[in-house]
């Protein structure tokens, strides 16, 4: 588990720090459902107080990724479909609208931009490098959003997409799922380039709906 003191920056707030690193333990699964948080080690093991400690995990807690029972303790949540579903419908919606509004946007160096992209998530998946493809491929779709000129839409898809994150990474490993995420990126941008809102708009739908019922797929005996 990464909580080296020596990866903290002392010179910004610590409790986004440790948010960021609680979360992404959790998302990647390496603080499984229904794993105690002992917030007291945490905080022992990164060398600073509790305070920063308890709020990083209030937020993680407003996010659905961890569960604060009263009088029993805190809690790793478990993954459950609903906030699955929850989490598919908002980033479908916003996602959609990205896509939209960038193809009417879309320029040569953008298309670069996400080729670049997409051949980096290529050799990231042919190397077995799951964590940085994942990584690779929300920047794909975070670029979208700048692209569009409404960088807050990739904000309010990351905080709603937690869920479906921690799905993703228990997917992207089967044979053949890696390969069609990007087979599926190149109809977004060959839609893009062509300025096609409306078909950018049904293949990003059509990504995302595939996403969701991937990982359902591949979660079902973790689903609460």
């Amino acid at each position: 588990m990464d909580l080296d003191p020596s990866t903290l920056n002392r010179a910004f707030p610590l409790r986004d720090q440790i948010y960021h690193k609680i979360r992404n333990l959790i998302v990647v699964g390496q603080m499984k459902p229904g794993e105690v948080i002992n917030e007291v080690a945490i905080a022992e093991a990164l060398g600073v107080s509790r305070t920063p400690v308890r709020e990083a995990v209030k937020r993680i807690s407003d996010e659905g990724l961890v569960t604060i029972l009263a009088q029993t303790g805190t809690y790793v949540a478990p993954i459950n479909r609903v906030d699955l579903e929850e989490a598919y419908v908002i980033r479908r919606a916003l996602e959609m609208e990205s896509a939209r509004r960038a193809a009417v946007k879309f320029t040569p160096s953008a298309g670069e931009l996400l080729e670049d992209n997409m051949a980096a998530h290529r050799l990231a998946i042919a190397r077995g490098r799951y964590a940085t493809a994942i990584q690779l491929d929300d920047v794909f779709h975070r670029s979208i959003a700048e692209i569009c000129g409404l960088p807050k839409i990739w904000r309010a898809v990351d905080i709603s997409k937690a869920q479906m994150d921690r799905g993703r990474y228990l997917v992207i490993p089967k044979p053949g799922y890696g390969e069609q995420t990007i087979e599926q990126h190149g109809a977004i941008l060959d839609a893009l380039k062509r300025h096609d809102a409306e078909g950018a708009a049904q293949a990003m739908e059509h990504h995302i709906e595939t996403s969701f019922r991937n990982t359902l797929e591949v979660a079902a005996e973790l689903l609460g």
